[in-house]
């Protein structure tokens, strides 16, 4: 297995590292016997081991790298201001020559996610057959870094994995991933989360809904979560207002509310109808979810912050959700995803992925369940300009993609100019 690392930007000169030869000195020895119980795992099989696919589907290379995308403007939420926002990337290479691309969306930290994938689970990918999503699913997952990252980094990197081998999946059936799984054709209604930002002065988000509604939206979410509730209060007021009743209101505390705080805004938001409050206390405080979401008729959304379907299974346990914001690039890919929105619908519940891939391969997912609920997906265009397939949303709905695979692809383009210097390697096998 050889690995290159440094191949962070096209100016850069890649350094070929051969790791035989490295593991053959002091060092390489010393690291190796360090790392060879984490590499394998006691229940997860050995390439040399798994029984042989379709020659051209097996992997032949792992290549991972990050973009910094610009925003049009410095935005912000009640947890976070941000200037660009990160898409790591990994590109599975086979032996029939398709590549499948994974990605994620991050505030920051492109390089964890990488570096997983370069240290931990590209010697685990080599030699396997692509074909095989959910016996590779099972092998990553059961890997040593299980004990270190059943949610999180370690699980946003098998979502990068996931998402890749299903594109390569639908390549190889010539089919967009919504029609391989089954998806409707029809065209799935879109909410704008790009015009309600916290650090946007109250006239300015006013006008950017405005604009929104004007271009067909109708329905349209805010950010709240300001450090005095009673300025929250003014805003949402504020915004019905001038937005009118025939609009779909919601809102996202990214979990700045304590259930005190909560419980005083659940009569404002029934004021003003407000459709769902998400994340409006800590991510991981079922009892208060299930409090918010007895005491009123707003329902109780969120997602973006739960890494599994065991998560996602206790929220709706519990009652605690109505919305189930389930988000591919959080959760361990497609083939988690789909197992979380089985769930939820099986509840009755609401299926509205949260967009951490900006849409990208949600465009795909939403649709192909089951549900008595009409898909609902979160659009946000900052990503857009980052891939080859741009999403295509006419009148607020979005028209679903044709060419085969997850429209992951990434734009020669956006490399050129967005790749993060020194994040990601590119390894082979030998």
């Amino acid at each position: 297995m050889k690995q290159r690392t440094g191949r962070s930007s096209t100016s850069a000169r890649p350094v070929l590292i051969d790791l035989d030869a490295f593991h053959n000195t002091g060092q390489g020895a010393r690291v190796e016997s360090e790392t060879a119980d984490e590499a394998r795992g006691i229940l997860s099989p050995a390439v040399a081991d798994l029984t042989p696919g379709d020659e051209g589907a097996v992997i032949t290379s792992v290549e991972t790298y990050a973009l910094a995308v610009p925003l049009s403007r410095p935005l912000q939420d009640a947890t976070a201001a941000l200037t660009a926002w990160t898409v790591p990337v990994v590109e599975i290479r086979t032996a029939d020559g398709r590549v499948g691309t994974g990605i994620s969306g991050l505030h920051c930290g492109a390089e964890l996610l990488t570096q997983v994938i370069d240290r931990y689970y590209a010697p685990a990918l080599l030699g396997a057959g692509s074909d095989d999503i959910l016996g590779t699913w099972k092998r990553l997952y059961w890997l040593p870094t299980h004990w270190i990252g059943r949610g999180g980094v370690v699980h946003m990197a098998l979502s990068m994995v996931d998402i890749a081998l299903w594109d390569l999946a639908a390549q190889r059936a010539g089919l967009p991933l919504w029609r391989l799984l089954g998806g409707s054709a029809d065209d799935i209604e879109t909410y704008n989360t790009d015009g309600g930002w916290l650090n946007l002065g109250l006239a300015e988000v006013i006008r950017d809904l405005h604009a929104l509604v004007d271009r067909g939206w109708r329905r349209v979410k805010i950010k709240v979560g300001k450090p005095d509730w009673r300025e929250d209060a003014d805003r949402v007021r504020a915004v019905r207002q001038a937005v009118g009743a025939g609009v779909t209101l919601m809102c996202d505390a990214n979990q700045r509310w304590d259930l005190s705080t909560a419980m005083r805004m659940l009569p404002v938001l029934t004021e003003v109808g407000m459709d769902w409050v998400e994340e409006p206390v800590h991510a991981d405080d079922v009892p208060a979810h299930r409090r918010l979401q007895a005491a009123g008729p707003a329902d109780i959304a969120a997602g973006e912050s739960l890494y599994s379907y065991h998560a996602f299974a206790n929220f709706i346990a519990a009652d605690a959700l109505r919305v189930i914001q389930v988000d591919v690039t959080r959760v361990a890919g497609v083939t988690e995803w789909l197992q979380v929105a089985r769930h939820a619908a099986a509840n009755g519940l609401r299926i509205v992925p949260h967009a951490g891939d900006m849409m990208q391969v949600h465009q795909h997912l939403a649709g192909t369940v089951l549900s008595d609920t009409p898909p609902l997906l979160e659009f946000i265009p900052w990503t857009q300009d980052a891939f080859e397939q741009r999403s295509v949303v006419r009148d607020g709905y979005l028209q679903r993609p044709h060419a085969p695979g997850a429209s992951t692809t990434v734009a020669a383009r956006a490399r050129e100019r967005w790749q993060i210097r020194g994040v990601g390697a590119t390894t082979t096998r030998d």
